[in-house]
């Protein structure tokens, strides 16, 4: 119960033009009880992922469109590789290439064993290459490549959230030395007046001179 729990809280994005396979690999991500989305091209899942083709790929420059990005987070992508207009490896270099998108593991499948293909895949990003058909076995494969990335995606948001504005970190810095000087001059006072007490108190012992001689009360 833990387990499916715990899968069904990644989405898989998968994408192939073949209707028949993205049937299939809807079937059996979601009977490892990952949520799915298919799509039938490349430019689709781009689109789906808020990624327009006219942005410049640079640091500098969002690859991302935030009014377009979908609702659903995309924790994997598992496309098929020979594809009209945009194959899987494009796809793959795309979304490699994109700034906001780059950690997303990309799974590449294949109906050919072309090794110099499955190559060129792995030294692009993609984290497996699958030959089809694709078996449930290949799927356990997955949930450790989304595991090790929402963690990290974790990691950063509290490293985020623990690094301060420098000016509001000043600020409480500021206003903690307020703070000490404040208590430190009240300190002070107390001392003053408590010395001030001691001088005016009729208790005090005294010197009293009489004769010349002068004699402590």
């Amino acid at each position: 119960m833990g387990m499916a729990a715990t899968e069904s809280q990644f989405h898989v994005l998968a994408v192939d033009d073949s209707l028949l396979d993205r049937k299939l690999i809807e079937r059996l991500l979601k009977t490892s009880s990952y949520q799915v989305t298919t799509v039938d091209s490349g430019s689709k899942a781009l689109e789906f992922l808020g990624f327009h083709e006219d942005d410049q790929i640079n640091p500098d420059s969002p690859s991302i469109s935030p009014n377009n990005h979908q609702e659903a987070e995309v924790n994997l992508i598992i496309t098929d590789y020979c594809m009209p207009g945009m194959t899987g490896y494009d796809l793959l270099k795309k979304i490699k290439e994109s700034s906001s998108l780059r950690n997303i593991p990309v799974v590449i499948m294949s109906s050919e064993n072309v090794p110099s293909r499955i190559t060129r895949c792995l030294e692009e990003g993609a984290e497996e290459f699958f030959l089809k058909p694709v078996q449930l076995s290949d799927l356990k494969r997955l949930r450790p490549h989304m595991v090790k990335t929402k963690v990290k995606d974790q990691n950063l948001d509290k490293k985020q959230e623990n690094q301060e504005n420098p000016e509001e970190k000043l600020d409480k810095q500021e206003i903690q030395s307020e703070k000490l000087q404040q208590q430190q001059q009240m300190g002070n006072n107390n001392n003053k007046r408590k010395a001030m007490e001691e001088s005016l108190s009729p208790d005090r012992t005294r010197p009293r001179y009489s004769n010349g001689v002068a004699t402590v009360v």
